[in-house]
């Protein structure tokens, strides 16, 4: 088992180990907390499940260090199915495919900090696998399936989020002035709930305003920086 692995999904070890260097620290305590990886005077935290969950540790660190946090986003899955015994029994693909667009549902619950000088936040599109048991332990939704691991196989592509215009440039350059959230939703060809995600990120942090309605739809304006 590699450095500050114990107790982690292979998908947050993988990426420890890829964002990793020869002179990083690993699992150091800062102010109450453990770090994954401490890079100077750099902090560096891999989130591979919900942001909000750090809102502590935004709220405590962001004021004195700077914190970079990575979160990935599968643009291509494998679900790999195991009897109780750990013997496999399929694999196949999933349908659905993510896409940079996708942090906005977690940064929709940490908007307050997003702009904080200290914050940057990189969405990294990866290929993975999950591993489901058949153990009975799992949740009604997955009938009982355990998830089991999470497993990175490649990173695909990275942005990083640091300043308004960064997470201004998520609306695509042919979106209509003013536009709705299904004008964005078909732009960025995703569900209708991400499009309002977007948005409502946006207007919180200056990026966009409201400028009346078309219908029962909001209309949106960018904000010129």
């Amino acid at each position: 088992m590699g450095i500050g692995t114990l107790g982690e999904m292979s998908l947050h070890a993988a990426l420890k180990e890829w964002y990793g260097r020869s002179q990083d620290q690993y699992e150091m305590a800062v102010d109450g907390f453990i770090i994954d990886i401490v890079r100077g005077q750099q902090l560096i935290e891999i989130q591979t499940r919900h942001l909000y969950a750090m809102r502590a540790k935004l709220k405590r660190l962001l004021p004195h260090y700077a914190l970079h946090v990575i979160h990935p986003i599968h643009r291509e899955k494998w679900i790999v199915r195991q009897n109780e015994a750990g013997q496999a029994l399929s694999r196949r693909k999933s349908p659905k495919r993510g896409q940079i667009a996708d942090i906005f549902f977690e940064l929709v619950r940490i908007h307050p900090w997003l702009l904080h000088p200290n914050l940057t936040i990189e969405a990294v599109l990866t290929q993975e696998e999950e591993i489901l048991r058949d153990d009975g332990a799992g949740s009604w939704r997955r009938r009982g399936w355990s998830v089991l691991d999470r497993r990175l196989l490649a990173v695909l592509e990275r942005q990083q989020f640091a300043s308004l215009a960064d997470y201004c440039a998520i609306l695509p350059a042919a979106l209509p002035d003013p536009f709705t959230n299904a004008d964005l939703a078909a732009a960025l060809n995703c569900r209708a709930n991400l499009a309002q995600k977007v948005t409502y990120t946006l207007r919180h942090i200056g990026g966009v305003v409201q400028s009346g309605k078309q219908g029962r739809a909001h209309l949106y304006r960018r904000v010129a920086h």
